[in-house]
């Protein structure tokens, strides 16, 4: 902690003293367009993101970049993590065993790579889309910026804050075929010229087309800002979530296929699955503009969570005998973070080249508490059962075991950053930067404690990592909309939380996984409201973790190659006609796995070679517009095993929109409109989802 402050006043005197040095020189020497510091951004579809904590135009960062804004994900009536990823390229999604987001970016199948507004969110949860501005997601190796994790890419949620400006309240309310609904509210006052407050709130039934398959859940976000003058904003923010669910982990396999004609079969115990989770989270930010050129801001954030899961879940299903084989657990989880996240960025020029300059320390500190409970049948006298199967399912009585698992751990670590963009002239700019890490853990297996330290295992284990995450791009733009880039980034990832619950603790099993990406690409801005972005890219991962296709609970180390390259087009094409198209190829495997002596690689898992998504919107006139979506996915495995393949697929989505008056709008969405059968995700080789048949969700949207 005390070298935490020391970095923290370090910055602090150098934003007052060194900053107004630079700040005091002419502005002459200064181009035209370097303009006062707005980090949250200005934002046009792919002009900015927050998640690059630099004012820098999307166009000059040397990576892959998408951003999803409130507006597309209203109009494609997107109500999931998973549902904004579909149409984001170089992302699959996973079934999460149906109590979390779960996706592969690159790759990297990953529970952790999340955050919103900056900060770490690694919780494993469904994040609701009620309370944001946008989605932003950045592709490739991202420590510099976040700090462990991010091999493959991450996800940040911007949230909507309370506005200075005007008054409104807007109004939603939506349901579908399947009885789902969903009733929100976002609410802004202006206090007065310097104090707002922002109100936003939602209601969901959660249903679909899978028998048994409910729940609910509620979330509010009050947000508070206070102008205190004309270069330093305040600004507060509280999010309580509360869901309550049945877990539903899809379908069985059969003959190396997902089991046909099963689609609304329930493989569960609906009074027994279920995951519960309540959060409290708050965050106050400090932005200070110290001059024209430099900006500091700040921000600490307190949470707190819990969460309980429990589940029935297939293992087997044989044909032959007219049987099927079921699992389960108990799995509860506590945590509380704490978060300190301070950056210093700077537009100044030095020796006639201009830089753009980030730097900032951030302190976390993570206590969780978890434990898992057994399924345990009498008939069997074990955690799984085999009996008949019919539909619905009779299952044989249950209980559960004392803890099999019950673990705690304390995560603190301390990073320090430093990059600098720098504008050579007006066609090369170079970015260059690194990141010090010391990651601290220490875990406390209570039963491991209480069975003695025999067994060469005394229940206490700790890890320390420091490490250094360099970045390095070189982006060279023919014009002011175009730019070729290449670039170069390190992550890791130490084991904590999530990341070492279903590994058998050992040296080994506590060391950081390590990421390696290369990448080139080309963004093109073809107009104002119109833009092109291709990269192709290598990502090497080492140490790292992929779920036991022997054991779907536990977890193996391996090390896997990903090699790709994506496509997407953003914006509009003419005046009435709106576009969002991606696309990826994607190639990955295991690297050095040998069996008999000789090489074995398998392909990832949940990783499709091709990834096709389109969403066209035209406007007919003032009144009424129409929308025509497609998702291609082909053929995936459905775990490491590579025994069992999900089809490919192609659905197609449609939207119609009617404008009834300023105030009032309604929009019809249709999923599926050729009733496609599919499977877009998997959590193992018989935990399979299945794709929802056609089906429409109406909803307006009321603003005064």
């Amino acid at each position: 902690m005390k070298f935490v402050t020391t970095t923290l006043s370090a910055a602090v005197l150098f934003t007052l003293y060194g900053g107004n040095a630079y700040a005091n020189q002419p502005d002459e020497t200064l181009e035209e367009s370097v303009e006062r510091i707005t980090v949250r951004g200005a934002f046009f579809g792919q002009q900015v993101a927050t998640a690059v904590k630099t004012p820098t135009l999307l166009v000059n960062v040397p990576q892959s970049v998408s951003v999803v804004s409130a507006e597309q994900i209203s109009e494609q009536a997107l109500f999931s993590i998973a549902d904004v990823m579909q149409y984001t390229p170089g992302v699959s999604i996973g079934l999460g065993e149906d109590h979390r987001d779960q996706i592969t970016i690159r790759g990297q199948n990953t529970t952790a790579d999340f955050f919103v507004d900056g900060l770490r969110d690694d919780v494993q949860y469904f994040r609701p889309l009620y309370n944001l501005e946008r989605v932003e997601i950045l592709r490739g190796a991202n420590a510099l910026l976040f700090g462990r994790g991010g091999g493959g890419g991450v996800v940040n949620r911007v949230t909507k804050v309370a506005d200075l400006t005007n008054d409104f309240t807007r109004m939603g309310a939506g349901i579908d075929t399947f009885a789902a609904t969903s009733v929100s509210v976002d609410t802004n006052r202006v206090i007065d010229g310097n104090n707002a407050f922002r109100f936003n709130g939602v209601f969901d039934t959660i249903d679909n087309h899978r028998d048994f398959k409910d729940g609910e859940r509620y979330a509010l976000n009050p947000t508070y800002t206070w102008a205190v003058n004309d270069d330093t904003t305040v600004m507060a923010s509280y999010e309580y979530v509360n869901d309550d669910r049945v877990v539903d982990r899809g379908v069985p396999s059969l003959n190396g296929q997902p089991l046909q004609d099963a689609e609304d079969t329930y493989f569960g115990d609906p009074d027994f699955n279920n995951t519960t989770l309540e959060a409290h989270i708050a965050r106050l930010r400090v932005d200070h503009s110290i001059s024209q050129h430099w900006n500091l801001n700040g921000t600490v954030q307190f949470a707190d969570y819990d969460k309980l899961y429990q589940n029935l879940y297939p293992v087997n299903f044989d044909d032959q005998a007219g049987t099927v084989t079921l699992d389960g657990y108990q799995d509860a989880t506590a945590r509380e973070n704490a978060l300190v996240q301070l950056n210093l960025i700077g537009q100044v020029t030095m020796g006639g080249v201009e830089h753009t300059l980030l730097t900032g320390i951030e302190y976390g500190n993570q206590d969780t508490t978890n434990a898992r409970r057994d399924a345990f049948f009498a008939d069997s006298q074990d955690d799984q059962v085999t009996f008949s199967f019919s539909d619905p399912l009779v299952i044989p009585s249950m209980t559960l075991t004392d803890a099999v698992r019950d673990r705690a751990s304390d995560v603190s670590f301390t990073s320090v950053f430093f990059q600098d963009e720098i504008k050579l002239n007006e066609h090369w700019i170079v970015v260059a930067g690194a990141r010090y890490d010391n990651f601290d853990i220490d875990v406390v297996d209570t039963i491991e404690v209480n069975n003695g330290a025999d067994d060469g295992n005394n229940g206490l284990l700790a890890s320390s990592d420091a490490q250094v995450s360099p970045r390095a791009g070189l982006i060279y733009k023919p014009s002011e909309s175009m730019s070729f880039y290449a670039s170069y980034s390190q992550s890791f990832l130490p084991r904590s939380g999530d990341q070492f619950l279903t590994l058998s603790l050992s040296a080994q099993a506590l060391d950081a996984e390590e990421f390696e990406n290369k990448e080139v690409g080309v963004k093109w801005n073809l107009s104002d409201n119109l833009s092109f972005t291709a990269a192709a890219f290598e990502v090497e991962r080492e140490n790292g973790t992929a779920q036991d296709p022997n054991n779907p609970e536990a977890s193996i180390l391996t090390g896997t190659k990903t090699t790709g390259f994506e496509l997407q087009l953003v914006g509009a094409l003419s005046e009435k006609w709106r576009i969002n198209a991606g696309y990826s190829n994607l190639d990955g495997e295991e690297m050095g796995r040998v069996v008999d002596g000789e090489l074995a690689n398998r392909d990832l898992a949940q990783l499709p070679e091709h990834m096709l998504t389109i969403w066209n919107q035209y406007q007919i006139n003032d009144t009424w517009r129409v929308a025509l979506g497609l998702v291609y996915q082909s053929q995936q495995y459905a775990s490491l095993s590579n025994d069992v393949s999900l089809p490919n697929f192609t659905r197609i989505d449609t939207a119609v929109y009617y404008n009834y008056s300023e105030n009032l709008k309604l929009q019809l969405n249709i999923e599926n409109l050729f009733d496609e059968g599919y499977f877009p995700s998997a959590h193992n080789d018989n935990n399979i989802a299945t794709g929802a048949p056609i089906n429409a969700r109406f909803s307006l949207q009321y603003q005064f």
